[in-house]
């Protein structure tokens, strides 16, 4: 699956394939599936509340808002091979809005985990 999301008025392309878990692994060297899970845990109560009003510290503790840029950057570099290093490609950014990107990339999450319906 591919998208184009806008990140700082730049055009970033990102896809998902079936080497991403993988590039993920050898990247960060964290399970891709797990990391999702985690994440996907922590954020529920944010969509629940989209003003993000009633958020407790335990909530905002089990978010890990590096696994985000992690995954940002795998999709990226999952399009593009000839991005940089994820610290240096981040530092392209003067700003990185994930609460924005976020429900951009939902989509491609879930892609690497969902069957194609026939």
């Amino acid at each position: 699956m591919e998208k184009t999301i806008e990140i700082d008025g730049q055009k970033i392309p990102l896809k998902s394939t079936g080497a991403t878990v993988l590039r993920y692994k050898q990247q960060f060297g964290k399970d891709y599936f797990g990391e999702l899970l985690k994440m996907t845990n922590a954020i529920e109560p944010m969509k629940q509340d989209k003003k993000m009003t009633s958020l407790s510290d335990n909530d905002l503790s089990l978010l890990d808002f590096e696994v985000i840029y992690n995954f940002v950057w795998v999709l990226a570099k999952t399009a593009n091979a000839n991005i940089p290093e994820p610290i240096e490609w981040l530092d392209g950014f003067d700003s990185f809005p994930i609460m924005e990107i976020m429900p951009e990339i939902e989509d491609l999450l879930a892609s690497s985990i969902q069957t194609k319906k026939k």
